[in-house]
């Protein structure tokens, strides 16, 4: 079988900077509450028109094809990972490949949320080792803004996420040292609730059982409804502490199936790109694993969290500051909604 590599990168971030001082005209925070339970200064939100999912991800699209040296036309498949698309339906996918006005290829939707990127680049491994697809685009693409609750009520979420798109190019590698050596994905949905929005959807579920002022007929299988919106049920829902908790135990664990697979060590580790979460986690690990300052990447604090697009993003920018060099090893890692979580590794 054909092993397959990352031939292009590219990344997007909206001009419009909000610091955590800007945060502070909407709601009952402080620059100094932030940066204590995430480690952001500040995050980037996309114009509220003219800017979305699909088109943040074009301008990361057309970097990472132009930087694997091919055209549009070359590329043979689509995965989009997001869970802000444009619309409840169809995916993103496809306004992407009608966007770069590609011939029809097929585009596949993920939504694993934060560890989206990671499932993505694992299909597309597979479908590169079966000779399915020579010249695979994976997107990870997030406008968060436009769903956050930005006022006190909303703030243990609203303040950590921002908006952004990171994309690679992925081709079959020219030779036997290099490439993507192995992804390991996981899930526990017994955690479901923890980190979810719940609507518009067909079920209340958990969520309605904490809410007892919210009846059945006002919520329990409605799409949406004038209670959604007074009650704040159309906003993300976060229990940060349990979030925390399974990410700073799943985050290693799977960092070292990685490396046992193949038979490495974590000092073998040239970068860990971790998912851009919550600066306090990706020290938790980074302590636990033993690792130096210098082969762990953050970008957290000036981008927030992009969710599916914080690794490439994230992947991107440290391979532009020339923290990437071939020849090293690179540990992909990420621990979102769901819970979902995965690994990979890459021997740039």
């Amino acid at each position: 079988m054909k092993s397959s590599k990352i031939a292009g990168l590219g990344y997007y971030v909206p001009k419009n900077v909000y610091t955590n001082e800007d945060l502070t005209k909407f709601m009952d925070t402080s620059d100094a509450w932030i940066q204590e339970r995430t480690g952001i200064k500040e995050r980037r939100f996309a114009d509220r028109k003219g800017e979305t999912t699909t088109t943040m991800a074009v301008s990361a699209s057309v970097t990472a094809i132009e930087r694997a040296n091919i055209s549009v036309e070359d590329v043979d498949f689509i995965i989009f990972a997001t869970l802000s698309p444009d619309y409840y339906f169809p995916g993103s996918g496809v306004l992407l490949q009608r966007e770069l006005k590609m011939k029809e290829v097929g585009a596949l939707d993920i939504r694993n949320q934060c560890s989206g990127f990671i499932y993505a680049l694992s299909i597309a491994d597979q479908f590169i080792k079966t000779g399915m697809y020579k010249n695979i685009l994976v997107v990870g693409s997030e406008k968060h803004s436009f769903a956050m609750d930005f006022s006190t009520r909303g703030r243990n979420v609203s303040v950590i996420f921002g908006d952004g798109a990171g994309a690679a190019l992925i081709q079959p590698a020219t030779d036997g040292s290099s490439g993507i050596l192995s992804s390991h994905l996981h899930s526990d949905g017994s955690y479901a609730e923890e980190l979810a929005m719940h609507y518009p959807g067909t079920s209340g579920g958990k969520w309605l059982e904490n809410k007892p002022n919210w009846s059945e007929q006002e919520l329990g299988g409605m799409f949406v409804t004038p209670e959604m919106l007074e009650n704040g049920a159309l906003y993300p829902y976060m229990n940060g502490q349990e979030v925390f908790k399974k990410a700073i135990v799943k985050f290693p664990e799977v960092i070292m199936e990685a490396l046992e697979k193949n038979n490495l060590k974590k000092e073998d580790i040239d970068l860990l790109v971790p998912h851009q979460a919550n600066l306090r986690i990706s020290k938790f690990v980074q302590k636990s694993l033993g690792l130096k300052d210098g082969q762990v990447f953050n970008n957290i604090q000036k981008y927030g969290n992009t969710t599916a697009a914080s690794i490439p993003i994230a992947l991107c920018e440290a391979w532009e500051e020339g923290k990437i060099k071939d020849g090293d090893l690179v540990c992909l890692a990420a621990f979102g909604a769901g819970f979902t979580w995965g690994s990979a590794l890459i021997r740039w």
